[in-house]
């Protein structure tokens, strides 16, 4: 009987993992991985294929990217003259 409750107590658990994968990891991730593709390199500090490793590992790798990895566009150089 023992070996029923701990069983239901791991599929409960993997449940939880794989719905954090798909409602949350995955979209960010493929997000991230968008915007590097539509980046110039010379926006983003370090090189694409780490960032792309980094963030697939897990979702505080994408978060990382988004506060450190990108550079900001110059703002005088946006101004119309």
């Amino acid at each position: 009987m023992r070996n029923n409750s701990c069983m239901a107590d791991k599929s409960r658990k993997l449940t939880a993992v794989f719905s954090y994968l798909i409602m949350v990891h995955i979209p960010i991730t493929l997000f991230t991985w968008r915007d590097m593709k539509t980046r110039p390199d010379g926006q983003i500090r370090g090189p694409k294929p780490i960032w792309r490793l980094v963030t697939l590992l897990n979702t505080s790798g994408s978060v990382a990217y988004w506060l450190f990895g990108r550079r900001r566009p110059n703002r005088h150089l946006l101004a119309v003259k």
